[in-house]
């Protein structure tokens, strides 16, 4: 058996070699390294798989969430309602550009945005909504989309670990990213789209906000030395678009080896007491950027333990939500508030989830997991 690894980037490259090393050497003998054919033919390409007008590249997921706030026009003081439960780059963002972060609570069985929250949350101060779609499958985009339509907010989705999977609903099959006023994503090389260094790109359906989006990617400039706004240099690297372009063609084959190897967890973990699976969602499919498991009983850690003691990796996304982070907790949401969240952060363990993951390797993750509950 190979040694498992959380996510195994080498065994996807050796699969695809030939057509990414081919790909580079293109890249370096056109020495078009910025703002090359490489990532305009990507941004149309991935334009065309998601079924959305713009696809606009930037340098990396955190400038897309940043980006998109300078792109909407929000100001300091300006409340954004988000998910507590997620990586700290979806707030830092906000806070960076004196936006204030409102954390609504998620729900326990999908991990993301609990919509009835979200619209308790909404004050007069508040001017958009960022759901993230955690772990690979969307948040509950009818509702929130109700809210921000009735309340008049814009609605950027954090697509960041969700990219391909599907959203049936009011408009009927969207891909996850598409919905809201702009949709982002980040191209980490452990996503499931993912580059072999920093990538992330913005996705709108508006041609004006997809103006305001290059503007701002580019020094807030429309044409060389003029300057309109201010904004940032972000840029999609013609090496990295190169990659993600041949990794995009395989992205719904990468997508079916996760189900597979999650339906493979499911059914060895069926009706372990004190273990519960994944939930999924009556309207989203899942493309498992994480398959995580809730240890109910205090057990994660013991349980994390046990498996790396059997050479088997296991995360904790994430031990301690952003409202209880010492950059970003403060009265006005303590420990306590957001009850469902703080749960799911003493409960919460990610098993290897990768699209090379063979049969012996899940066999020997099941086997140390069911071990552990055999005790």
């Amino acid at each position: 058996m190979k040694p498992i690894q959380m996510v195994d980037l080498l065994g996807q490259y050796e699969k695809i070699k030939t057509d990414v090393d081919a790909a580079l050497m293109n890249v370096i003998t056109s020495t078009a390294f910025i703002n090359g054919p490489e990532v305009k033919s990507f941004e149309k390409e991935l334009s065309a798989y998601l079924g959305v007008k713009h696809v606009i590249g930037c340098a990396n997921g955190t400038d897309a969430l940043q980006i998109s706030m300078m792109a909407l026009g929000l100001k300091p003081g300006d409340e954004v309602i988000t998910a507590s439960f997620t990586f700290v780059a979806t707030v830092e963002v906000l806070a960076l550009l004196g936006l204030v972060p409102v954390f609504a609570d998620v729900l326990p069985g999908t991990f993301n945005l609990d919509p009835s929250d979200v619209a308790r949350k909404v004050t007069g101060k508040t001017k958009a909504i960022v759901p993230v779609h955690l772990f690979g499958q969307s948040a509950d985009m009818d509702a929130i989309l109700a809210i921000a339509r009735e309340h008049k907010l814009s609605v950027v989705e954090d697509a960041c670990q969700s990219i391909g999977s599907d959203h049936s609903g009011a408009n009927g099959k969207r891909k996850s990213g598409t919905m809201g006023d702009i949709g982002v994503t980040s191209f980490f090389p452990s996503k499931n789209l993912g580059c072999y260094g920093d990538g992330g790109a913005l996705f709108t359906n508006d041609d004006e906000l997809a103006h305001k989006i290059r503007r701002v990617c580019n020094h807030g400039s429309d044409r060389r030395y003029y300057h309109e706004v201010v904004g940032v240099n972000s840029r999609l690297d013609s090496m990295q678009a190169a990659i993600l372009r041949i990794k995009l063609r395989h992205l719904d084959e990468y997508a079916k080896a996760r189900r597979q190897a999650a339906s493979a967890y499911d059914a060895a973990f069926s009706g372990i007491p004190g273990l519960s699976v994944p939930e999924r969602s009556s309207y989203s499919t899942h493309v498992f950027h994480q398959y995580t498991l809730r240890v109910a009983g205090n057990r994660r850690d013991a349980l994390k333990q046990h498996l790396e003691s059997r050479e088997v990796p296991a995360m904790v996304y994430y031990p301690v939500p952003c409202h209880l982070q010492n950059a970003y907790k403060g009265a006005r949401q303590p420990a306590g508030s957001l009850p469902a969240t703080e749960q799911l952060t003493g409960e919460v363990i990610s098993l290897p989830m990768s699209t090379e993951l063979q049969q012996d390797q899940i066999d020997h993750i099941t086997k140390a997991v069911k071990e552990f509950f055999n005790h």
